[in-house]
């Protein structure tokens, strides 16, 4: 079971809380490792009462560009939790809260937490394309070489992780191709290229080749990157999160199988054909939305791993996933709908829901019990431990 080892795993800031005051844990301010989400960092104690199987490793820098070091203090919204030193802010007279690239409050924002959100929101700063000047090296400013302070960083933390006698799932970075999160390019204080999420989509149709080389760079950096950390830490990991670009909507997709065969899966062939042919590496692929149209596509590419599994959305039931995937796939999610029954039911609907999940994902392995995406701000603590307990409960453990 996995809450938090990832940045689609994981577990609003204000729920880690709810929980260490719902198992009687030291009253302490929560890290936001992941200020771009607000996902806040499950320590050991917790871990343990929680009963969790996988702890997860992290890139040294956060979205926002900063470190995730050098803690403090921050007042979110009447909570004080703990967030990287150059985590700097500033709240507009309407309430909304910016964030700014690097930590450098001369530059312009590049998140927003509206007034009465729990996360942020990247700012769009699309400079004018002149077509005649476009150059895919544009888009590449932020995947650079591995430094030597991030495989330090990396032999760290992947230390730390394989002390806990957990399953341990890695994001590196740099192999994310085309997700519309990164592009924006939350990091640059002055990012270039096409950097309008809007722009980016209407360029996977109109810019093609444009397209194609960014993604081959990437891929050279990234296989590069691999093999840097690789000759690092071995395989002391057992997962690596490769790519979280969505090709789903709830009820459709962002693009046709054509199109993603085009021009995703060449470049994704690439990365895990590396991963499997050096490592011991599993290679793992989220995609949120109704994707089960590209899984073929998604298992041809290479991929292990296929995560969030978002049951709730159209052609997704988890009988037929688990029926015409489940020797092929391990699903990493599906467990409970986090659009509905976790925040909004009963803590006997989410045990509910969460023993017929289990009852079809977990027979033959392949099943890694989360949460349909990251817990949200909001979620009542009741019926997160009725999550947790339930799991428990068809595993037989008893678990305090």
């Amino acid at each position: 079971m996995d809450v938090g080892s990832t940045s689609v795993t994981g577990i609003h800031v204000t729920c880690v809380a709810a929980l260490r005051d719902y198992y009687g844990l030291d009253r302490e301010p929560v890290k936001v490792h992941e200020p771009y989400q607000m996902l806040g960092w499950v320590e050991d104690d917790l871990r343990a009462a929680m009963g969790l199987d996988v702890v997860g490793i992290y890139a040294r820098n956060a979205k926002f560009g900063v470190p995730v070091a050098d803690w403090k203090v921050w007042d979110f919204r009447g909570l004080d939790v703990l967030v990287p030193g150059g985590f700097n802010t500033r709240t507009e007279p309407n309430g909304d809260i910016l964030i700014f690239p690097e930590g450098d409050e001369t530059a312009a924002p590049s998140g927003r937490m509206p007034l009465g959100s729990a996360f942020f929101d990247a700012i769009v700063r699309q400079p004018e394309i002149d077509e005649e000047k476009l150059d895919p090296a544009d888009n590449l400013e932020e995947f650079g070489p591995v430094t030597e302070a991030d495989l330090d960083h990396f032999e760290r933390a992947v230390r730390a992780a394989g002390a806990t006698g957990c399953g341990v799932a890695a994001q590196f970075g740099g192999t994310a191709l085309g997700d519309v999160a990164l592009v924006p390019a939350p990091a640059l204080k002055h990012p270039k290229g096409i950097r309008d999420v809007t722009e980016w989509y209407i360029s996977t149709r109109t810019r093609r080749p444009y397209i194609h080389a960014v993604f081959d760079r990437q891929c050279d950096i990234g296989i590069r990157n691999l093999e840097r950390i690789h000759d690092r830490i071995g395989d002391a990991v057992d997962c690596v999160f490769l790519c979280g670009t969505d090709f789903g909507t709830q009820t459709s997709a962002f693009c046709s199988v054509a199109t993603f065969r085009e021009l995703w899966l060449p470049y994704y062939r690439r990365v895990t054909g590396w991963v499997h042919a050096n490592t011991a590496w599993k290679c793992a692929k989220h995609s949120c939305g109704s994707v089960e149209r590209f899984f073929e596509s998604f298992i041809e590419a290479g991929f292990d791993v296929i995560n969030p599994v978002q049951c709730s959305a159209a052609g997704m039931d988890p009988a037929e996933l688990k029926r015409k995937y489940g020797s092929r796939l391990v699903f990493w999610g599906g467990g409970v709908d986090t659009q509905k029954t976790l925040p909004f039911g009963t803590p006997q609907e989410v045990r509910e829901e969460v023993l017929r999940r289990c009852e079809i994902f977990a027979p033959g392995g392949g099943f890694v019990f989360n949460s349909i995406h990251n817990l949200q701000a909001g979620t009542p603590v009741e019926n997160i431990v009725a999550m947790l307990d339930a799991v428990h409960e068809f595993n037989g453990v008893a678990h305090a």
